[in-house]
């Protein structure tokens, strides 16, 4: 499996549609954590964004994994930046 690092972005436009679906949106992501696939997530306390850990096969595996996200669905999220990355150290190094 690889790891990625995903990058949401918002805008204060989109934060009452972000109020609306955030409960499905960590109910998803609750999911995903339960099955491995989401290893850490979390919003920047400026509410610019998110930052997640996913584990998939590859881009393609990541890309519609995250199509799900009921975020994605209401066009909630402004950006996705997905970066593949290698932990070198701590707990998700491997």
């Amino acid at each position: 499996m690889t790891v990625f690092a995903v990058e949401y972005t918002y805008v204060d436009a989109t934060s009452d549609t972000r109020d609306t679906h955030r409960a499905s949106h960590r109910e998803w992501l609750k999911g995903l954590v339960d099955t491995g696939v989401v290893l850490e997530t979390g919003p920047y306390p400026d509410g610019s964004g998110a930052l997640l850990i996913f584990q998939a096969d590859d881009a393609d595996a990541l890309t519609a994994i995250l199509a799900d996200d009921p975020f994605h669905a209401v066009d909630a999220i402004t950006a996705t930046r997905i970066t593949e990355w290698k932990p070198l150290f701590g707990p998700l190094s491997g």
